[in-house]
Order: C-alpha cells, then sequence, then structure tokens
C-alpha cells in the first residue's frame, strides 16, 4: 500500500515538475515532496536502512530527490540544495546497491560544486573533488565547469568568470554563477578604491565588466562612491599610517619604550 501511495505521489510530481518555470507548478512539487517525504518513512528506501530495498523502490526515492534539489534551485533555496544533495550523496557513492546510474547525477554533483565555489567554502570544494573519479572529471562537462572556474579564481582570471556565464552546461548552473559573479564584481570594486584614487565612470563600467552605466549606479551607490568633476568617482586613499596593522603598531610602540629606557639607564 505504502509503495502504491508513493509511486502515485511520484507520477503526480513528475507531471508538476515538466511545468516549470510556472510558481504554481513549483509549490505543488514542493508540497508533493513533502508528501513523498513522509510516505518514504513507512518504505525501505535507504541503500542502508535495515531492510533491502528493490530496485524500483531506490530509483523512486533518488528520482524525487533529485526533482527536490533542482526545484530548491528554482526557489533560490541554498539550505533546502544542500539538503537533498546530502541525501543524493547515499545513492550515488554507495556501490553495493544496483541500480541504473541518473542522467542527472553529474549535472547535481556539478551544481553542489558550483554551490561551494560561489560560497567560497574552497576547503569543502576541493574534498568534494577527491571523491569523485578523476577520469569523470576530466571528461564530463558538468563537473569540468566548475572546475575550470575554480581554476580562473586561483589565477585571478575574472573576465573568464564573466564569460562562462554564457556557455554553462545546464540552465541551472546560472543561479549559483551569478551569486560568484556578483561576489567576484565586490572583489574587483574593493580593489578600485583600494588602487587608484580616481577611475572614470566609463572606465569603472569596463573593469566591473558591467553592460550599462546604470548597472553601476547600483554599486556606486551600494559602497557610497563619490561622483566629482569630469564624471568620475574619487576614493580616499590611506595614508601609510592608517594602512599599518594593529601588531606592527605594536611593535613600533615597543621599540619606543625600549629607546626611552635606553636613555633613562
Amino acid at each position: 500500500m505504502a509503495l502504491q501511495r508513493a509511486l502515485s505521489l511520484f507520477d503526480e510530481l513528475k507531471a508538476e515538475w515538466l511545468k516549470k518555470p510556472d510558481p504554481t507548478a513549483l509549490k505543488n512539487c514542493e508540497n508533493l515532496l513533502s508528501q513523498l517525504k513522509i510516505c518514504l518513512t513507512s518504505v525501505s528506501f535507504l541503500p542502508s536502512g535495515p531492510a533491502k530495498a528493490t530496485v524500483q523502490e531506490l530509483v523512486i526515492a533518488r528520482d524525487a530527490l533529485e526533482i527536490g534539489a533542482l526545484v530548491s534551485i528554482h526557489n533560490k533555496d541554498i539550505p533546502s540544495f544542500e539538503r537533498y544533495i546530502a541525501q543524493l550523496k547515499a545513492y550515488y557513492t554507495d556501490h553495493g546497491v544496483s541500480i541504473p546510474r541518473s542522467p542527472y547525477e553529474h549535472e547535481l554533483l556539478g551544481l553542489n560544486l558550483l554551490c561551494l565555489l560561489a560560497q567560497n567554502k574552497l576547503e569543502q570544494f576541493h574534498t568534494e573533488l577527491e571523491l569523485l573519479d578523476p577520469t569523470t572529471l576530466q571528461n564530463n562537462v558538468y563537473l569540468r565547469h566548475p572546475i575550470s572556474l575554480e581554476r580562473y579564481l586561483m589565477e585571478g582570471s575574472y573576465n573568464k568568470i564573466f564569460l562562462s556565464r554564457g556557455n554553462v552546461p545546464s540552465e541551472t548552473y546560472n543561479f549559483f554563477i551569478d551569486i560568484l559573479v556578483d561576489t567576484v564584481r565586490e572583489e574587483i570594486a574593493a580593489c578600485i578604491e583600494k588602487s587608484y584614487t580616481t577611475v572614470g565612470r566609463a572606465e569603472a563600467v569596463k573593469m566591473l565588466f558591467l553592460s550599462s552605466v546604470e548597472d553601476l549606479g547600483q554599486i556606486a551607490t551600494k559602497r557610497a562612491w563619490c561622483l566629482g568633476e569630469n564624471d568620475a568617482f574619487f576614493f580616499h586613499q590611506e595614508t601609510k599610517h592608517e594602512r599599518m596593522t594593529p601588531s606592527v603598531q605594536l611593535i613600533s610602540q615597543t621599540l619606543e619604550y625600549a629607546k626611552e629606557l635606553e636613555r633613562i639607564v
């Protein structure tokens, strides 16, 4: 009875998922996933469960979790996506379970890598890489993409990161790419403030890889940039004394005290 209920819910879930990106359909997917989770607790769907699950049961559970992960991306819900990925790993890495490979496996594993990269979780990013087959990493387009982005970050090749927005292996990657692009743009803006005393608006648009002056206005307002004469932004430059770290200042003060003590003695 429980298995038949799960099959019925899963069929409804697939039908609603095909209607994306309709907001009503996505909401229905969430409701059906909640019901499926309750239903799955009464059937041996987990690979490591107390009873051996059938191939059919495992495939239903895995496919439902995959839809859940993709729904989370459409809803821009990173914590929910991370929870679904954590559950899916049991189906992707447990070699003792003989079930057909999912056509979405590498896409979701690549999305997981990109999620970690977008949040600057580089240590976890490299840990996940070590768990994947090296040959697959080199040959699979879904996995190569986040690996290439990480290399661009390490090289400082930010222009390649912005260009990658138009060369994603799946549209689902755009959500995390946008987060990564915004993070990189903020880093570039911070570097501009520290490296220049003045920058023209047209030049700032190019440096930040923006498409228009209007987009620049949003960043300038957020970072409180002051627009002066000649259509240029002016930045306060710290003096050498202002840039000194507390530790350097402490060492300097200690040496001065030592000199004074030497004079007294």
